[in-house]
């Protein structure tokens, strides 16, 4: 008998409505610095969730103990919780059984992956910054997981996610190269240690540059920190019943150019191919041609704006609701968008990125790993790192977005745990506050 029908049979006793979700998996990590290895580990594990919903009340618990003894402990201390729970009038029942729409991409090598195949991504980055000083990691990932419930659904997917991050640095600069892929085989640590180490020279002894609006080209990197911000407080169906969503279903929100659409099967995609809730996940197109035209859905919002899910449901998300944790901003036709600023910046990177009014996207936070100038379509200098306030929603507004890059990269995604594609993006407009110390 596996884990998850275990907990299902102790839970049967209770009358209780119940799912179970079994993750088991290895992260294995090969991190360096001072251009070589000091660290390599692995960890492997089982994680146990059970929710149920019985006289009208919900709660939910995990284990990391699946021993019988462990399973036991689980299902007996969710049961007392539910009783102490007030009643769950949003509650819309289980997943019945559905059809999968997919296993999960899984890839062999990348489970089998040893300290020597990370190693020698990180030695191929080490070489190519061509002496400077590097640092980052590279880690592979393998999980299985189960869901199980009591009406009879049962899914289970395999998934493999491999990743690879660093810097090449000079005395006043940092250069920075990011992958990600379900194949560790795909990752080429000379093509991202010869990226990093190209932006650490060309952004040397930065300069400081008067704050102000300025036209930007944000390279993926930097355009992989608008998706989530904007899937997880905009394009979230709670959100919006709550009234603290920017979304307007129908309406041109963005500009033309932008196509969003969360893709959990798409070749690239890691993960498993159904949500916490077991439903089966699909593509969703969150804005075409710039008009917002759908919102991430779970069965409890479903159910709230007499909607059907959309296979977004998440761990906690009664909460704070579902997720697109699969985003794909798709490409367009600019081959070389820095040719087409006048007078901007080529920005790298955002980080210590906080939402400051979720409704308009307004976030505040700083640029990192290189800023330049650019005039006449050209690099004139390095700048320093900037501090920024600017609504997302409106550097992506009509009228906003000059071009797309004809070219998208997928990088690993510290949100959602999982990667982001992105092209780059020539903006018209991008508000910088003032230097990074203030």
């Amino acid at each position: 008998m596996s884990h998850a029908e275990h907990v299902l049979d102790l839970v049967k006793q209770s009358g209780a409505e119940a799912e179970v979700t079994v993750s088991t998996g290895t992260l294995s990590l090969t991190r360096f610095a001072n251009s070589f290895i000091h660290q390599n580990v692995a960890d492997s594990g089982e994680t146990v969730r059970l929710r149920l919903h019985v006289d009208g009340r919900t709660a939910a618990s995990s284990t990391t103990a699946a021993t019988p003894d462990g399973l036991k402990d689980l299902v007996d201390r969710t049961l007392a919780a539910a009783r102490l729970r007030p009643a769950d009038t949003g509650w819309a029942g289980l997943t019945p059984p559905t059809e999968p729409t997919g296993a999960g991409n899984h890839d062999p090598a990348t489970a089998d992956a040893s300290p020597a195949d990370r190693a020698a991504v990180v030695r191929a980055f080490v070489d190519a910054a061509g002496g400077l000083e590097t640092a980052g990691y590279c880690r592979t990932a393998d999980t299985v997981t189960t869901y199980a419930n009591s009406a009879g659904h049962t899914l289970t997917g395999r998934s493999t996610l491999a990743a690879a991050d660093g810097i090449a640095r000079t005395g006043t600069s940092d250069g920075v190269a990011r992958a990600a892929s379900v194949r560790l085989a795909d990752l080429d640590g000379a093509a991202l240690g010869a990226r990093a180490a190209a932006k650490a020279r060309t952004g040397a002894d930065p300069g400081d540059l008067e704050p102000g609006r300025y036209p930007v080209v944000l390279e993926p990197t930097a355009v992989a920190d608008l998706l989530p911000s904007l899937g997880m407080i905009g394009f979230n169906a709670r959100a919006v019943a709550e009234g603290r969503s920017f979304v307007k279903l129908g309406e041109l929100q963005f500009d033309p150019a932008i196509t969003l659409v969360d893709d959990p099967l798409a070749a690239a995609a890691a993960g498993v191919p159904f949500d916490a809730e077991g439903t089966p996940k699909r593509p969703l197109e969150l804005v075409r041609d710039g008009i917002t035209s759908a919102v991430a859905h779970d069965r409890r919002t479903a159910r709230l704006l007499d909607a059907t899910t959309t296979g977004h449901a998440v761990p906690g998300g009664e909460r704070f609701g579902a997720l697109p944790q699969h985003p794909t901003l798709r490409p367009g036709t600019g081959t070389d968008l820095v040719a087409g600023l006048d007078r901007g910046l080529l920005v790298t990177d955002f980080w210590y990125t906080r939402v400051l009014d979720p409704r308009t996207q307004v976030v505040t936070g700083l640029t990192r790993n290189g800023v330049w100038l650019v005039e006449g379509g050209e690099i004139v200098r390095p700048v320093r790192n900037l501090r920024f306030t600017q609504s997302y929603l409106d550097a992506l507004a009509p009228g906003n977005v000059l071009a797309v890059g004809a070219d998208a990269a997928q990088v690993p995604d510290s949100w959602l745990s999982g990667t982001i594609i992105a092209p780059a993006l020539h903006l018209a407009s991008w508000n910088f506050t003032g230097g990074a110390a203030g």
